[in-house]
């Protein structure tokens, strides 16, 4: 058998293990051995072979105790790893947030308005009453800054697509642009409205900013030059927010008149008029494409329709405390959600399409099974009013097309998964992350 021994290692070994047992006074091993190597070695205990045996032996084991530390470590960091919300929420395709909350952060000194995910990175900002943007990290539930420009309430935030750019919008009629990449510094201001304005979104291009007003318009604005381009008008009462769809043909708007209108971005005119609710409307939004086929069963619509155009589907949220869910082609009213106790504030579809998310003034968030619209869960989130709710927008596999806030985009394909996280805002000042 070949040797893995070099012949000068070899020699190394034959003598360290010469002197080991000339020290150990096994003097018949020693003769032996050293006859039948034919060596004429003398043990000294000033030659570097004396006690080599002992040392070398000792750092092996010193060697073998560090190399099953370092596998211990390395065992627990995977562990650690396989435990972090990006790579849990790979493996959990249908979670829905249940109590307790993950993080409670607090910081603002008013209710909080708004919570919008950032669409790359695990930053989730919040608007409050208190005139302030705080910017936080969801993953740890660590602060990192506040953003202070407005001199009223600010009311919605949203991330453009890349998450290079925050826009906002306040009861002082301005709307203002911050820039993620240089410290959040506010960039732009846009006036223009002539009251308090309620919603802000970017278009998914980036290019424009959709904006909602107590002044009872929409408006459009270009976000390179901060010309607003296109004034809608049709509402009757305060807009409260505006949503345009994935591909911006359609927007979606909600109002005090107790209607929600369904706008063709290109014109500018109505092309629908959603009305059944008895109520101010708080919130309106697009069902991601993935809903589509349990919207359609649910209602019964015909399931041979396979269309997967942007915008088919829109729910709605009212103070007559119910969710209704619309088809944007004809305005029919396909399902009414009843459950909650009072206004409904917030709504958000789950990833997936299986589930619709809604919050609640009855400090309630409930999950509702879009299979056979009933309520799947009730989350008992805070302590008071919910105002806001929003899903993460970021990709598990790290695709660069991330979605809209708390919209899934009908861009998404199979195995980009989103991030499993949710966040909830209150009148109790505090935000919820909710993570598996």
């Amino acid at each position: 058998m070949a040797s893995l021994l070099s012949d000068r290692q070899k020699d190394e070994l034959h003598k360290s293990i010469l002197d080991y047992l000339y020290s150990q006074n096994y003097t018949e091993s020693y003769n032996a051995l050293k006859n039948e190597l034919d060596s004429d070695y003398t043990p000294d205990p000033k030659a570097k072979y004396a006690g080599l045996l002992e040392k070398k032996w000792t750092s092996v084991i010193r060697l073998q105790k560090k190399i099953m530390d370092l596998e211990s470590r390395n065992a627990g960091l995977l562990e650690e790893l396989a435990m972090s919300p990006a790579r849990r929420a790979a493996s959990q395709a249908d979670w829905v947030p249940r109590a307790p909350a993950k993080y409670v952060l607090t910081g603002h000194r008013s209710p909080v308005t708004r919570v919008a995910f950032h669409p790359v990175f695990s930053q989730l900002a919040s608007a409050s009453e208190d005139a302030t943007i705080k910017i936080w990290d969801w993953e740890t539930g660590e602060f990192e800054r506040t953003l202070k420009g407005h001199t009223k309430a600010v009311h919605d935030i949203d991330y453009d697509g890349k998450g290079d750019l925050l826009v906002s919008c306040s009861s002082d009629l301005t709307i203002k642009v911050w820039d993620t990449q240089n410290e959040y510094k506010n960039t732009k201001t846009l006036p223009g409205h002539d009251h308090t304005v309620s919603s802000v979104r970017f278009t998914p291009s980036g290019d424009h900013i959709v904006s909602a007003s107590r002044d009872k318009t929409i408006r459009i604005w270009e976000v390179s030059t901060t010309h607003c381009i296109k004034t809608l008008t049709g509402h009757a009462e305060w807009v409260r927010s505006v949503i345009p769809c994935d591909d911006a043909r359609l927007y979606v708007s909600c109002s005090n008149d107790q209607t929600a209108r369904i706008w063709d971005a290109q014109s500018g005119e109505t092309k629908l008029e959603l009305l059944g609710h008895e109520h101010i409307l708080e919130v309106a939004i697009f069902a991601p494409v993935s809903a589509y086929p349990y919207i359609r069963e649910l209602a019964g619509l015909a399931t041979t329709d396979r269309s997967r155009a942007a915008g088919l589907f829109v729910a709605t949220g009212s103070r007559d405390k119910t969710v209704k869910l619309w088809d944007t082609t004809n305005g029919q009213m396909l399902r009414n959600l009843s459950g909650h106790d009072d206004w409904v504030r917030a709504l958000a579809f789950h990833p997936s399409g299986k589930f619709l998310l809604s919050a609640s003034d009855d400090k309630t968030v409930r999950v509702w099974d879009l299979k056979t619209g009933r309520c799947l869960k009730t989350i008992d989130a805070h302590d008071r009013f919910i105002t806001c709710l929003a899903w993460g927008r970021a990709l598990v596999s790290g695709s660069s097309k991330p979605v809209a806030d708390g919209v899934a985009k009908s861009g998404d394909e199979e195995g980009e998964k989103r991030i499993n996280v949710v966040a909830t805002g209150s009148v109790d000042q505090t935000i919820k992350v909710w993570i598996p």
